[in-house]
């Protein structure tokens, strides 16, 4: 079976209309380098953009993640970003997010190469009832990543994901003699003198603390401008980016099967990966090539508009998609 006709392609990408679960069928096994996806997270309260009741959200994901293990190549990943939910009217979180994973690895073989955990500066203070009115709990800021492989050593590549050095690490480095003695230390540890050797970075932790505060780019702006309502589930797209650099190379292929608004089809388009990006929903496959647009000129974007609407195999113009902000220099 083939993929149907993409609703709409860029220079390294295409975006498909449909159910996930047959789109992926619809894949040759072994050729996806990385699936990077954040589906609709098990929470109490329906939200718009669709997700099941917690008792089968489970069930539910692991009917993909067959098809994703087939589709994916042997040193390939995937990363599965899970938001945390509590227990019905109760200030008990649930385990959904760690079922997952337990259920991942033991039915289905996945192995767990690391897990993340993403923090939101921004995120407003939830649940209202635990945190705001009867200040029991904190805020839930942080969700959990969990990054799978279907072998032991997934292609994988820290040194493309550095990050800046502390202001301390940046004086060592102008003048290590000053200020540290190579020495073993109480843990054990052997600190040579490759310490201060400048390697372009520091090496980053799991912990990666990205703001999700997007309140005025060209995708909200071109939903703005059709008096549109943009994605209520969008995060930054620094996070892509970051697995995209970290685990793939240019013209690798990433997948994301609960696209929602492509932000992680612009975050691969943005550093030359090939993606892929599957959403079931007409109305944020259609807004979501607003990312990909070389500009805000009022009517291009109204014809692309009506044309997505009711067209398929849409060429979108050659894209502006730009690296996320961890990444910008």
């Amino acid at each position: 079976m083939l993929l149907p006709i993409p609703l709409y392609s860029t220079q390294y990408g295409k975006a498909y209309l449909g159910d996930a679960i047959d789109l992926l069928k619809c894949l040759p096994a072994d050729t996806i380098n990385l699936v990077l996806t954040s589906p609709p997270f098990a929470l109490q309260r329906q939200k718009e953009y669709g997700n099941c009741d917690e008792s089968k959200y489970v069930d539910w994901l692991l009917s993909f993640t067959l098809e994703v293990k087939r589709v994916l190549k042997d040193n390939g990943s995937f990363v599965l970003d899970l938001g945390g939910a509590y227990l019905k009217g109760r200030p008990i979180r649930s385990l959904y997010n760690y079922r997952v994973l337990l259920r991942l690895c033991d039915e289905q073989g996945w192995n767990l190469a690391e897990e993340f955990f993403w923090f939101n500066p921004a995120k407003l203070p939830s649940p209202i009832e635990w945190v705001n009115k009867r200040k029991i709990r904190t805020k839930d800021a942080v969700n959990t990543i969990w990054w799978l492989s279907k072998s032991d050593f997934p292609k994988a590549d820290v040194s493309r994901v550095l990050v800046p050095y502390s202001e301390r690490m940046k004086r060592l480095l102008e003048n290590g003699e000053k200020y540290y003695l190579p020495k073993k230390r109480p843990s054990g540890h052997n600190i040579s003198k490759g310490f201060m050797d400048d390697k372009g970075g520091a090496l980053p932790s799991n912990f990666l603390p990205i703001s999700n505060t997007e309140s005025n780019s060209q995708y909200l702006r071109c939903c703005k401008l059709l008096n549109i309502k943009g994605h209520p589930a969008r995060f930054p797209q620094a996070l892509p980016e970051f697995f995209i650099r970290f685990l793939t190379e240019p013209g690798d292929i990433v997948l994301d099967f609960f696209a929602g608004s492509n932000t992680t089809g612009a975050a691969a388009e943005s550093i030359e990966r090939k993606w892929v990006a599957f959403e079931i929903e007409r109305d944020y496959l259609v807004a979501s090539a607003f990312r990909f647009l070389e500009n805000m000129d009022e009517t291009l974007v109204k014809s692309l508009y009506e044309e997505l609407k009711t067209s398929v195999d849409v060429t979108i113009p050659q894209g502006n998609a730009h690296p996320g902000i961890l990444y910008s220099r």
